[in-house]
């Protein structure tokens, strides 16, 4: 069954789906952004704010602004952990109250807690994972990002696909190799930009002047530091994200599959092309905690069975090799990425 409100859709309008389903990216980067988006939805600027105020308040829009990209900025890690289940609240409790705990997802699976890690370095990151393990006694798996091929969570969703994009024929793709070291060219006002806007922006007419008044720099240089960002990959989009369980899309699975080396990257960049693939990214084997699983991807759908049909269809015309299907269960936490502080190699040394 739905996790979403059963009436989310009556309480969308033409107006509200353009704005839901138009601008998850692509926000403008300029002084009043929101006179530009009145005019793409056919509202005066005050409207088309108040109308984000309220789908944000109704929980379909979980957050405003910016969405990070933690490849490019420090270091990020997906791990995993055997929580007790006697243990299993105490454990997601530990975990969670780490601000650089950014998801934590229960599944269907001896492994059972999935949770993503971001820091500003590996050193940090791994320190984390060090005391996550100490303080909880579970062994933690973890598991870097070693090739991007796909990773997009924007897609429609005032519809009544039963899977993402259910309605489109190809995506694009690229693999792109991942450091767990990176290092973006960040300028002093860029990682004070970075982090004060990690949370999202505030939600007026003018968010980047807001944020200007918060860091202590003109307007014009925070614009052009967002711009900077996003041309660089720090920031992978701004706009209105979408709560996807809100809207119905809460029938969602990991799948993990054991290809063949010298077929990775082939396979990685054909099944990313999929547009019902949501996630499609290449993670290391770990044999010593019998994992031997190396490519991972997301489907996100309405319907359990529509999303059980696309893992089928993956399996047998795609990867027709051994793989594992972990549901989600319950989400545990889900915010953006968190840095305490932002910094780069040259401060490592």
């Amino acid at each position: 069954m739905s996790q979403g409100t059963a009436d989310w859709r009556a309480q969308v309008d033409a107006v509200d789906a353009a704005l839901v389903d138009g601008w998850q990216s692509g926000f403008p980067v300029r002084e009043r952004p929101f006179e530009a988006v009145a005019a793409d939805v056919g509202v005066d600027e005050s409207e088309a704010l108040d109308r984000v105020q309220r789908l944000y308040d109704e929980g379909i829009f979980r957050r405003f602004g910016p969405v990070l990209n933690p490849p490019v900025i420090g270091s990020s890690t997906l791990a995993a952990v055997q929580a007790p289940a006697d243990q299993f609240d105490e454990v997601a409790e530990v975990i969670n109250g780490y601000e650089q705990v950014n998801h934590n997802y229960a599944r269907d699976h001896e492994w059972n807690m999935w949770f993503v890690v971001t820091a500003a370095s590996k050193e940090r990151r791994d320190a984390i994972l060090a005391e996550i393990e100490r303080r909880t006694g579970c062994e933690v798996l973890v598991l870097p990002m070693l090739t991007d091929f796909y990773i997009d969570l924007e897609f429609p969703v005032v519809n009544g696909d039963r899977f993402a994009r259910e309605s489109l024929a190809e995506t694009d793709v690229a693999a792109t190799t991942i450091s767990e070291r990176a290092a973006a060219d960040l300028s002093a006002l860029d990682r004070r930009v970075l982090l004060e806007v990690q949370g999202g922006f505030p939600l007026t007419a003018t968010p980047y002047r807001d944020v200007a008044e918060a860091v202590g720099a003109p307007v014009d240089g925070v614009l052009a530091s967002v711009e900077r960002l996003l041309a660089d990959g720090c920031i992978k989009r701004i706009g209105c994200v979408v709560n996807h369980l809100v809207t119905g899309f809460d029938a969602n699975c990991m799948v993990v599959w054991d290809v063949p080396d010298d077929e990775l990257d082939d396979r990685g960049v054909e099944v990313g092309k999929l547009p019902y693939v949501t996630l499609c990214y290449h993670r290391p084997r770990r044999p010593d905690q019998e994992w031997p699983y190396n490519l991972f991807t997301m489907i996100h759908g309405r319907e359990q069975d529509a999303v059980d049909a696309k893992i089928d269809e993956l399996a047998a015309e795609y990867l027709p090799v051994d793989h594992e299907r972990l549901y989600s269960t319950e989400t545990l936490k889900q915010t953006g990425a968190r840095y305490e502080d932002l910094v780069d190699e040259y401060d490592e040394e």
